[in-house]
């Protein structure tokens, strides 16, 4: 079972140590797809992908957020947005408990705390809002993974319905903190990295965009396949530093000029 916090460590180590020379982490990290796949803030992303500390909020302000979230970005086929109707019949609650529930908290939700960092660097110790206390990780009775507690009371019959409407069933994505939506969205770029990794013709094309090599190239074996792509990956890097060099001493020209 892996903390939440050492775990995207852990998840953004391994992505950089996968990404190789040629790329930066800018080229593989997309911060708006992640922002959407997490339900993370872009502003949030950056921070945490930089290793700093989000503030900390309320976590039914949190799961409010989300949930406009997902109307925003999982849409109908047709380029709609659900309606709250829709998602409030699918697990027997109505439009009005949910618009409100929604519309109360966007107009006055609660004071963001500032971030753990912030209080540290003034002496002081983040005292948790009592809802907080529900975003600690329990065992899933399924996996034994551990997933983010979902709130109580009322809250938590809406925050599971809502997820068995966008997702199948309830999976805690409303309420996860901010370090375990993001490493969740991660794991399908660390994923591509390590396919990328064992395959040397994906890494070839994930790097320099190379389609293919040449009709026998499937025919070698995979110790010969290694040996040319790390050739060929070799040139094209020189090539591209060739590039460089070349439009900078033009832009040097230029301005001589």
């Amino acid at each position: 079972m892996r903390e939440t916090r050492p775990a995207l460590a852990e998840t953004l180590s391994r992505i950089g140590s996968l990404i190789g020379d040629g790329r930066s982490r800018d080229d593989v990290l997309d911060v708006e797809q992640l922002s959407n796949e997490s339900g993370v803030p872009r502003d949030v992303v950056r921070m945490l992908l930089d290793g700093e500390e989000p503030p900390a909020e309320d976590i039914t302000d949190r799961i409010v957020r989300r949930i406009v979230h997902l109307r925003e970005t999982r849409l109908r086929p047709d380029g709609t947005r659900h309606s709250y109707d829709e998602i409030a019949a699918s697990y027997g609650a109505s439009r009005a408990s949910l618009s409100n529930l929604v519309n109360s908290r966007r107009k006055t939700p609660s004071p963001q705390m500032p971030s753990r960092q912030a209080l540290s660097r003034q002496g002081l110790s983040a005292q948790v809002p009592s809802e907080q206390v529900l975003s600690e990780q329990v065992p899933s009775q399924q996996t034994g993974e551990r997933r983010p507690a979902r709130s109580g009371g009322p809250l938590a019959s809406t925050q599971a319905g809502i997820e068995t409407f966008f997702f199948g069933q309830p999976n805690g994505w409303l309420s996860a903190e901010p370090q375990t939506s993001l490493d969740n969205a991660l794991q399908s770029v660390l994923h591509g990295l390590e396919r990328e990794a064992a395959d040397p013709m994906a890494r070839l094309r994930g790097t320099h965009g190379l389609r293919e090599l040449a009709a026998r190239a499937p025919q070698l074996a995979e110790e010969e396949l290694q040996l040319v792509t790390d050739w060929i990956d070799t040139i094209l890097q020189r090539r591209n530093a060739q590039r460089v060099r070349g439009s900078g001493s033009d832009s040097s020209h230029t301005e001589g000029h």
